[in-house]
Order: structure tokens, then C-alpha cells, then sequence
């Protein structure tokens, strides 16, 4: 039986004013990345794209554990895009062979009445052949928990973007702020 789970995140983050804008910090994919994963998940394949290995999860007694390729690239108004490439499943063969997952998301800087931040959206969607067991569940049981499952992994990645992005857009600006320092002006 092939099922389709689908989730959708938003957010939107307000920045404190800079010495450098954060359109200049997001011209870099790999801070993103490193902002929605631990650095020691992932693998970088070229400039654009990352290998990333993802926690392990449990849906309905199967545990797997995704690795995600995925392509980050930033416009120079510094609207930074994600999408999935491809994806393998640790866990279970039979999933790893049945199994497609399909992100697309983006984090743009905005404008709001009280400020710059950023805005941005992700889409997940994954199409898996269940193994045969699973055929005697109701379909919308099986939908009910594959829906809640990835809304729990956006909302992990939303939460650790809020937390990891900020933090480290403030040590960057230090770092930049003390490298422009030390070059002579001329």
C-alpha cells in the first residue's frame, strides 16, 4: 500500500540591527545547514549540496533513519532555497526501496512593522510503500501518524533554526566586524 504523508512550516524570526546585514550572512548555504543540523550529521558534497543524516524515528514500531542530499543555494537579495535530491533509509530495507521524500523550502529577509527578520516556509512530503503488515491498518490512521510525525520533524528543525541561526549570525558579525578592523584602509 502506498501512502503520502505531507507537513508545511512556517516561520518568521525577528533580527536585532547589525553592523552587517544578514542578506550578506545568508549569501552562505552551509550556515543555514549548519543552523537546522549538528555539523557532525553532515557531509558537504559540493558548494550547493549536503549530505545530511537526520535523527532516527519511529513510525508505527519501524525505526529508520533518514539521510537526506540536499541542495542549498542563495539569491544575492539573500533569499536562501533548500531542496531534497534524494534520500536513503537506514533501518529497513524494504522502506529504503519503497520510499520518497520531496522538501522545498525557503528563508528570506523581510521587513515587518517592528523590523528586519526573516521569513520562510518548508514543504515535506514523503511517498512510501508500507510493508505488507501495515495493509491491515486503516488508511487514515496510517495518514494521521505519517502527517504527524513529519509536522514533528519541521517543527525540530523550525526550532533548532530559531535557536542555532541567530546565535551564530551574532558571532559571524563579531568576526566580520573584527576582520574589517584589521584590514588597512588605504
Amino acid at each position: 500500500m502506498t501512502i503520502k504523508f505531507t507537513a508545511s512550516q512556517s516561520v518568521e524570526i525577528a533580527i536585532l540591527e547589525q553592523p552587517v546585514p544578514i542578506q550578506h550572512y545568508l549569501r552562505q548555504p552551509q550556515r543555514l545547514v549548519n543552523a537546522l543540523v549538528e555539523p557532525s550529521c553532515m557531509q558537504i558534497l559540493t558548494d550547493e549540496v549536503f549530505r545530511l543524516q537526520m535523527r532516527p524515528v519511529t513510525f508505527m514500531s519501524l525505526n529508520i533513519q533518514p539521510i537526506v542530499d540536499m541542495k542549498v543555494w542563495a539569491q544575492s537579495n539573500g533569499t536562501i532555497y533548500l531542496r531534497s535530491l534524494g534520500c536513503q533509509i537506514l533501518g529497513v530495507d524494504y522502506v529504503n526501496q519503497h520510499f520518497q521524500l520531496n522538501l522545498q523550502g525557503y528563508l528570506s529577509p523581510h521587513q515587518f512593522s517592528t523590523g528586519d527578520g526573516l521569513q520562510g516556509k518548508a514543504d515535506l512530503e514523503v511517498l512510501v510503500e508500507l510493508p505488507p503488515p501495515f495493509s491491515l491498518t486503516p488508511k487514515p490512521i496510517l495518514e494521521a501518524a505519517g502527517n504527524s510525525l513529519l509536522r514533528s520533524v519541521l517543527l525540530r528543525m523550525k526550532q533548532r533554526l530559531l535557536k542555532q541561526l541567530l546565535s551564530d549570525y551574532r558571532c559571524w558579525v563579531v568576526t566580520q566586524t573584527q576582520q574589517a578592523r584589521l584590514i588597512p584602509q588605504v
